[in-house]
């Protein structure tokens, strides 16, 4: 991307706190965070808490399909009918996320506090534990942070 294109960007960077455990909003951090890397806009999703068992897992097995959405749809469910309506999937976003290059980290203190294992997390993610020291000094001044 060329400096004048730079200069253009909204922010020059997007930091999300990814800790609800309703699977609709979980979709839509992977959506947002797939949007602001298609523009060329650096992405760091911190998952904590609740948040965290979605992206543990892998295929069918997916954290993120046992959890529900705030309607009480499974988020396998909820996932079926978003392909049905042609609405990027989660699968679809994860690996969106993954190609453009977000950065992905996982909070120590949601692993510890929901019992959960690292050995877990889903690898094509290639998280980084840390917390929110971590999270707060990857941040940028002229960026945005989101808590979803």
């Amino acid at each position: 991307m060329s400096d004048s294109n730079t200069e253009k960007l909204p922010i020059s960077k997007l930091s999300l706190i990814v800790q609800s455990g309703d699977v609709y909003q979980i979709h839509y951090a992977f959506a947002t965070a797939s949007a602001a890397l298609a523009i060329n806009i650096p992405v760091t999703m911190f998952f904590t808490m609740a948040a965290s068992r979605a992206v543990m897992g892998t295929g069918d097995q997916a954290g993120w399909r046992a959890m529900t959405t705030c309607a009480g749809q499974s988020g396998a469910e909820m996932d079926a009918g978003f392909s049905a309506r042609n609405i990027g999937t989660m699968e679809e976003l994860i690996s969106a996320c993954v190609a453009l290059g977000a950065r992905f980290l996982i909070c120590e203190m949601g692993l510890k506090a929901l019992d959960l294992e690292r050995d877990t997390l889903r690898p094509d993610l290639k998280f980084e534990v840390g917390g929110l020291v971590t999270f707060l000094s990857d941040a940028e001044r002229d960026g945005q942070i989101i808590y979803i």
